[in-house]
């Protein structure tokens, strides 16, 4: 084994470390070894298909950081996305969604993961998606079905996601309202009211519905309402007002 060959071994020993900085310092350092090291792939595939490593996770994301990452490398990225450590679920989203605006059928497992996965895996699928920043049938219609998620948190990032669309429709807006009005999360409730204030064009159910949320008795929906009313004054006038 020549003086290469040995810190690459060692540097790909350092992802199983218990240390976050130490694993983060071995990612970045086999990275820039990536375009000198031709055997650097080969050893990563073979840590990677090591069931006895706690942290697979970093080998596949240095994967993911080469060029064409492969199937393997992809699977255990999105298994990453219920990772404990919000910070790694969040560093693998991201990475994610680098190598899906060039793999178009990542996209598509995404979208299956968001109905699928656990409820981490469905709530970092669903904001993965919402930074795709695609606008087609099946990205709304996988955020439309997140809404109504059992789990309130994966509900939540489905609702805020819809104000980043640009084709945020009526079937959206109804969705929106529904769920300010009847969800029983007031999380729920309180995202589905500012993202709708966020959206502006607002009808008459909705001005309404803030309204009378603004008088109630819950501080969390009594905030949220006044901050959507707040909003919505700063976009424009409502309808009917002159």
């Amino acid at each position: 084994m020549n003086g290469l060959e040995e810190k690459i071994s060692a540097l790909i020993a350092d992802l199983d470390h218990p240390e976050k900085p130490k694993i983060r310092a071995a990612v970045d350092a086999l990275i820039d070894l990536s375009a000198d090291a031709p055997g650097l792939r080969a050893a990563l595939e073979q840590a990677l298909n090591d069931d006895q490593r706690k942290n697979r996770w970093a080998v596949a994301y240095v994967l993911g950081r080469l060029p064409q990452p492969s199937g393997a490398a992809i699977r255990i990225l999105l298994g990453g996305l219920d990772h404990r450590e919000p910070d790694i679920r969040w560093a693998i989203a991201l990475l994610l969604v680098r190598i899906a605006k060039a793999e178009g059928d990542l996209a598509n497992l995404l979208l299956a993961l968001s109905a699928g996965g656990t409820v981490n895996q469905r709530r970092m699928a669903i904001y993965c998606i919402r930074d795709l920043q695609v606008t087609d049938d099946a990205s709304m219609r996988a955020l439309l079905a997140a809404a109504r998620d059992e789990e309130p948190t994966v509900r939540v990032a489905a609702l805020t996601s819809l104000k980043s669309r640009g084709d945020t429709g009526a079937a959206a807006r109804r969705q929106l309202l529904e769920r300010f009005e009847n969800d029983e999360d007031g999380r729920v409730r309180n995202a589905s009211a500012i993202t709708l204030a966020q959206l502006g064009a607002p009808d008459e159910a909705f001005i309404r519905a803030l309204q009378q949320a603004a008088q109630s008795s819950a501080p969390r929906d009594r905030k949220a309402a006044l901050a959507a009313l707040d909003l919505l004054q700063k976009n424009g006038p409502a309808p009917g007002d002159s």
